[in-house]
């Protein structure tokens, strides 16, 4: 399964200007007429502010914001995508590995495999993604704190209950990016 490609969100005060890749949000942003006032801009992933450089043509701001090359490719098995790196580990973790079927790599890789199926690092980034834009953009909101808990706590019910009276799309932005967090807070994989 791919990641999803880069998302944010840019507000304009406590209304959604736009929401999509980095290009077309900063394209957004540019064509607000001169005063409209401070926009916010959100990584739909981790929640963290975004910076947008907006001078120039249209066509430089998007070159600014398109991913790197891809560097060359080091040492691993390049046509299938793997890569050394390495691993500090306690000479203890190097003889449990070595004494494992299939050596180091192959455990490590299901090891990563098994945390990733269960979902508990997605939900833990979607659950923290969500806190950072609430305390970015409803921090001085009623309810701010126990909607925070609530999140954490993966109560779903009391977190929208809490986020009810929040200007709309500053609630509809957090639910949404809290919503894979809060899920696998009430239903356990198991």
């Amino acid at each position: 399964m791919t990641e999803p490609g880069p998302s944010c969100t840019a507000f304009l005060g406590t209304r959604r200007l736009a929401s999509g890749e980095p290009g077309s949000v900063a394209l957004a942003i540019r064509a607000l007429p001169e005063g409209s006032g401070p926009v916010l801009v959100f990584d739909d992933r981790t929640g963290r502010m975004m910076d947008f450089d907006l001078r120039g043509s249209e066509a430089e701001v998007l070159a600014r914001l398109a991913p790197p090359a891809a560097a060359p490719r080091g040492p691993g098995r390049p046509r299938l995508g793997v890569v050394a790196r390495e691993v500090t580990l306690l000479p203890r973790h190097w003889d449990w590995l070595a004494a494992q079927p299939g050596g180091a790599s192959v455990v490590l890789r299901k090891l990563v495999e098994a945390a990733r199926a269960a979902g508990t690092d997605r939900a833990r980034q979607a659950r923290e993604a969500a806190d950072r834009f609430m305390g970015a953009m409803a921090g001085n909101e009623p309810g701010y704190e126990e909607a925070s808990r609530a999140l954490y706590a993966g109560d779903g019910a009391r977190f929208a209950a809490l986020t009810e009276g929040w200007p709309a799309d500053v609630r509809d932005h957090a639910r949404r990016l809290a919503a894979e967090g809060i899920a696998a807070a009430e239903c356990p994989a198991g």
